[in-house]
């Protein structure tokens, strides 16, 4: 009988140097079958070293010296880590080697040029298989669903030239091997997970994408006229369809037109991807929502919210939550807008889930009713969690930038399941502010915000109570109604300006003798001592809670 062997984990070391090797990756020393899988991807912080999972590949950023890589090796052989990826040159030295021997984890390096961030999600994107609501029995086309890199090896083998697989906006889905036989502007698109702006806009000026997108049959591309070497090789690419729809493209660098046979062998490859490509769409649907799923139990607080922090790997590990919207009053009162906020609102979740997968050991994210919940992995105290929070919050948003006027609230430190359902509250009350309020910072946490966060909610009792304005603002109130004046905004602009009528008058745009008259007209009418403290108090409450100005 003979006996088939079980292939090789999707998340294993040597399916990651497999498929990012000679391009990104190069094992220096050790053994990168010793472990099944990779637990996670971690970057090393020499300050706060964070827990590692079982079998985590760590990225060494910065760490150059080879006393520091033997000691970083020890403390990772000690954890249980698969492998340690540093910048090349690798200071391979015998004390570094015999390093790698004695920890069992596995040394390799990082091609120059390439960054840390492009690398951290290549490796998020080749270990999703083991992500919740994965599932890797399917194939199509005799090749793992959705496993792009696969598919890209395939084709390569059947042209004989090294491949990608790109989108519509040219970012690099996947890629084969051998990309080293390209020239200089693939590997550069490699690293980059990017084709070039020059080259993109030289091919867009030639109408190679417009051709690209209407023809179902192979397009040639003769190198660009660069005055070097940089775009060397022709180009042979199609288009990737579902049906009227142009999922990407498939780009051959290779010496010169395809044979008849090999044009064939890429048309059919074409409607390959297309159904990898729609599986991997339909893959990731399914898994954000069976992780929305999770995330809401969690943050509910229901019978189900311990497994579910325990399906997301966060059990028993101190939490940061966190909550990011748009800084809109209220989205549903423009109903045209609603497809474009949701869609956004989804966009800028899956970034958030990317960026704090990239800098937390353990994290996730959903979007759930307008706001994108986000549970993460810290260590130290609730102060210096927070912080980071706040840190980790403030460089998201500088990635993204302005256009999307997106606000963060930190909802606090959380470790059991009735903390999450505070933190999570609390997170809810801090974006209330942030978006009826004029806040100026866009990351804040409780205490920034927290007297306009009570103002709020006893605005909200007063509502529920049928609470209306009584007694000296009722009375200046009806005036305004009757005689079209403005006394109740002289008042408030008099007690926001702590009595300086130079601010205050400049603040409505009136001279000054004209805002001291309607400031006399004001207290007669009203029947007002501003010069009592209780009643500048109880005006200013009145003010805040029960006049809409």
């Amino acid at each position: 009988m003979t006996t088939v062997p079980n292939p090789r984990p999707r998340a294993s070391l040597g399916r990651v140097l497999d498929d990012l090797g000679a391009t990104l990756l190069d094992l220096v020393h050790g053994d990168a079958e010793s472990a099944d899988e990779i637990g996670g991807v971690v970057i090393h912080d020499p300050v706060d070293a964070p827990v590692l999972p079982a079998h985590a590949l760590v990225l060494g950023v910065g760490v150059e010296d080879p006393d520091r890589v033997v000691a970083l090796l020890g403390e990772l052989g000690r954890a249980g880590a698969a492998g340690l990826v540093v910048r090349a040159p690798v200071p391979a030295t015998p004390q570094v080697r015999a390093a790698v021997d004695a920890s069992g984890v596995a040394l390799l390096g990082l091609s120059r040029g390439a960054p840390w961030a492009h690398l951290a999600a290549m490796l998020r994107s080749l270990l999703a298989e083991g992500d919740v609501g994965t599932d890797g029995q399917e194939s199509l086309g005799g090749l793992p669903s959705g496993d792009l890199f696969a598919v890209a090896n395939a084709i390569a083998s059947l042209l004989d030239a090294p491949i990608t697989i790109e989108d519509r906006s040219s970012r690099v889905l996947a890629f084969s091997g051998r990309q080293d036989e390209a020239d200089p502007s693939r590997v550069e698109t490699i690293l980059g997970r990017q084709v070039p702006e020059r080259y993109s806009r030289y091919l867009n000026e030639r109408g190679v994408f417009r051709e690209l997108h209407r023809s179902d049959e192979p397009v040639f591309i003769s190198p660009v006229p660069d005055g070097g070497d940089a775009f060397s090789m022709p180009r042979v690419a199609i288009a990737v369809r579902a049906g009227d729809e142009v999922l990407g493209s498939i780009w051959a660098a290779v010496s010169g037109p395809l044979s008849e046979e090999r044009t064939q062998a890429l048309e059919d490859a074409a409607k390959l991807v297309a159904l990898h490509m729609l599986r991997v769409r339909a893959g990731a649907d399914v898994q954000r929502r069976v992780r929305a799923d999770l995330v809401a139990s969690v943050l509910e607080g229901g019978s189900g919210a311990r497994e579910a922090l325990e399906r997301l790997g966060l059990l028993g590990t101190p939490l940061i939550v966190l909550g990011l919207t748009l800084a809109v009053r209220d989205p549903a009162d423009d109903h045209a807008a609603d497809a474009a906020v949701t869609q956004e609102l989804q966009r800028l979740g899956d970034a958030f889930a990317m960026h704090l997968n990239a800098v937390s050991t353990r994290s996730a994210a959903a979007v759930l009713g307008g706001v994108v919940y986000a549970l993460a992995a810290v260590s130290g105290t609730p102060a210096d969690a927070e912080q980071r929070a706040v840190q980790l919050g403030t460089d998201f948003l500088d990635r993204i930038g302005d256009r999307s006027r997106a606000v963060v609230a930190v909802g606090g430190l959380a470790t059991v399941v009735p903390e999450i359902v505070r933190a999570r509250a609390t997170a809810d009350r801090i974006l209330r502010v942030m978006r009826e309020r004029a806040v100026e910072q866009p990351v804040a946490r409780l205490s920034d915000v927290q007297t306009d966060a009570l103002l709020l909610e006893l605005r909200d009792l007063a509502v529920a109570r049928g609470e209306e304005p009584e007694g000296a603002l009722a009375r200046l109130m009806a005036y305004d109604r009757e005689h079209g004046a403005h006394l109740v905004d002289t008042v408030g602009a008099w007690l926001d300006a702590f009595g300086d009528v130079a601010r205050a008058s400049t603040a409505l745009y009136v001279h000054q003798n004209t805002f001291r008259y309607r400031l006399r007209r004001a207290t007669e009418v009203g029947g007002l001592d501003l010069g009592d403290p209780r009643q500048r108090f109880a005006l200013m409450l009145q003010l805040a809670i029960l006049d809409e100005r």
